[in-house]
């Protein structure tokens, strides 16, 4: 494929606002998980026990009047994570280049605004959404997609992807084959995924989420931690003058379990094997690969198997979740931002919270941080159903 300029990238997690924030947590090893203290809706019912990756200051922010009937905390970190390392004004830029109906929208999301009508149902009069919560864009799963369409004043295409975990990872596939199509010149990809009751509750019920913050590739880990966050990057036709690039992508769902990933991590490597062929690239020259690793014992152990059928001993590979836990459908682009702070500045990440590799995971895998000028690197986002996704990014 012809590679792709990311003009403007961010994330905002549970280790702080923007880009400078995640990387700083992640040099000084400082994570951002916490014991649970979401809200519970039902009566008499207590918190689940576990650790999770809650983004500070939602609950005080208010979005503009003009975007009032969007109000939710989901479209609140939406907004939040808008306004963070000049992306407003790369986008400005971008529509002043090519006019606002040919910069599209693409967001991933596994939840969207799922809260919101939790609270609606916690909340019903006479069986009936209360007053305050009857605004039907809120309740569906495009009303992240819309809602930064609106708070951004851009016209072009407008996609919300909902495909688990692999969501915000496969907004740049479909922002390539756009313009590849011609259907716009530039395109905002992102995603947005807070916490709410079905998804802490769902996971639990799973037998997933782990009681401590989570250990990816430990060897007595127990499962997961989840988070919330928000990040974008800008896409645009890449000039002489572009640093970073997206160089490939790649996509396959192995539909192996609903929960369960492939034995064999077939899907998974021929996600990432499809990368690596449109970026044109062979295995031995993608420098990092910041893993899906979400601490679960099958996920890790079959990523770690598909890794080594691909890849050098010399990788260096490792998961970020251990600093901001499972961020769902906003994990593709939170550790695309990994990915892309890595070849910015050499700052290959570890792993947090873990100590005792698993000896059945391969050499590939890193606990611990390095330091180096890198030319490629990667991003895996691996979700329910096999339906994953693989990211090539490459310094120009």
């Amino acid at each position: 494929m012809a590679p792709l300029a990311i003009r403007a990238y961010t994330a905002t997690t549970a280790l702080g606002r923007g880009r400078e924030a995640q990387r700083r947590a992640l040099r000084e090893r400082r994570g951002g998980l916490r014991r649970n203290d979401l809200p519970v809706l039902a009566p008499d019912q207590a918190p689940l026990d576990c650790w999770i990756g809650r983004v500070a200051g939602l609950e005080e922010l208010a979005l503009p009047a003009e975007l009032a009937r969007w109000e939710c905390r989901n479209n609140r970190l939406a907004w939040l994570a808008l306004q963070q390392d000049g992306l407003r004004a790369a986008i400005d830029a971008a529509v002043a280049r090519h006019g606002a109906a040919r910069v599209a929208v693409v967001i991933g999301t596994s939840t969207a605004s799922i809260a919101a009508t939790e609270e609606g149902y916690a909340r019903l009069e006479d069986g009936a959404m209360p007053a305050d919560l009857r605004r039907p864009l809120i309740h569906t799963p495009h009303s992240p997609g819309v809602f930064v369409q609106a708070a951004t004043g851009l016209r072009g295409p407008c996609v919300t992807i909902a495909t688990a975990c692999s969501s915000s990872a496969k907004v740049f596939a479909q922002a390539a084959r756009l313009i590849e199509a011609d259907l716009c010149d530039a395109a905002l990809v992102g995603g947005i995924d807070t916490l709410c009751g079905s998804v802490l509750f769902g996971f639990n019920s799973l037998q997933l989420v782990s009681p401590e913050p989570c250990r990816p590739f430990d060897a007595a880990r127990t499962g997961l931690s989840l988070g919330e966050a928000g990040g974008y990057a800008l896409l645009e036709r890449a000039t002489a003058d572009d640093a970073l690039l997206l160089r490939g992508y790649g996509e396959s769902s192995d539909a192996h379990h609903m929960s369960t990933p492939h034995p064999q991590g077939l899907g998974a490597q021929l996600a990432m094997r499809d990368a690596l062929a449109r970026a044109g690239l062979p295995p031995e020259q993608v420098d990092y690969l910041n893993l899906h690793g979400t601490a679960t014992p099958a996920n890790d152990s079959v990523e770690a198997l598909a890794v080594a059928a691909l890849f050098p001993d010399s990788l260096h590979a490792s998961s970020t979740k251990g600093w901001t836990g499972h961020t769902l459908g906003a994990a593709g682009i939170v550790e695309s931002v990994f990915a892309l702070l890595a070849l910015e500045h050499g700052e290959l990440p570890g792993i947090l919270n873990s100590t005792t590799p698993d000896p059945a995971c391969g050499p590939q895998i890193r606990f611990e941080a390095a330091q180096r000028t890198i030319g490629n690197a990667m991003n895996n986002s691996f979700g329910f159903g096999g339906n994953n996704c693989s990211l090539v990014f490459g310094r120009a």
